[in-house]
């Protein structure tokens, strides 16, 4: 059975989650990275993104993602389009992987960018990175370049961080800088850890 042992690790957009996924990878968690997979699924479908949404997209071998993100975020059909063909794909994929994780018996993280957004994974615990979200603006702002009608127009795509925070079982607080974030990350496997053997 997949996700047993599975913990969901989300966040919003600029609050740091890739980050947190390293630290807490060089913790000794495991992690199952969602956003890796969708990439490699749609470089592999360079030709249904040619035919569904023109050469323009497509660039030598691989998808051009800052092309097709500019166009997802703006049509709402095309976002309805490729999410139907690629979540599955997705979804299949990171169950299989699961499946592998599950067998070591012991808790690993699956990081999946719209966990509470789009449902469907069986995953009864989650932690979230959070940023109050003028920080996360400040930030998205900084790492992106877009103006600030389209960074909020992105964040707003997403579900607000503070309902996020609310349905977490963990949170990981990344409003400070990277020394305060190591020490939340070292924290939240050490709850881990001692859960875990509680259990055993």
């Amino acid at each position: 059975m997949a996700y047993e042992y599975a913990i969901a690790l989300t966040g919003g957009i600029a609050t740091g989650k890739s980050t947190v996924a390293s630290l807490l990878a060089l913790n000794g968690m495991r992690v199952i990275d969602a956003d890796t997979i969708s990439h490699e699924i749609l470089d592999s479908s360079c030709e249904w993104v040619r035919e569904n949404f023109g050469d323009e997209f497509i660039c030598g071998l691989k998808v051009d993602r800052t092309k097709l993100g500019q166009l997802i975020f703006s049509d709402n059909e095309a976002k309805k389009k490729l999410e139907n063909f690629l979540h599955p794909k997705i979804r299949a994929e990171i169950e299989q992987r699961s499946v592998k994780q599950d067998s070591f018996k012991f808790p690993y993280l699956i990081d999946i960018p719209l966990f509470f957004e789009n449902g469907g994974y069986d995953i009864k615990e989650s932690v979230v990175v959070y940023t109050p979200a003028d920080i996360q603006l400040e930030r998205f702002l900084k790492r992106n370049g877009y103006s600030k009608e389209e960074s909020l127009r992105r964040i707003a795509s997403q579900m607000d961080i503070e309902e996020k925070k609310k349905r977490a079982s963990w949170v990981i607080d990344n409003s400070k800088d990277l020394k305060h974030l190591q020490r939340e990350c070292e924290a939240f496997v050490e709850k881990i850890k001692a859960k875990y053997l509680e259990k055993k």
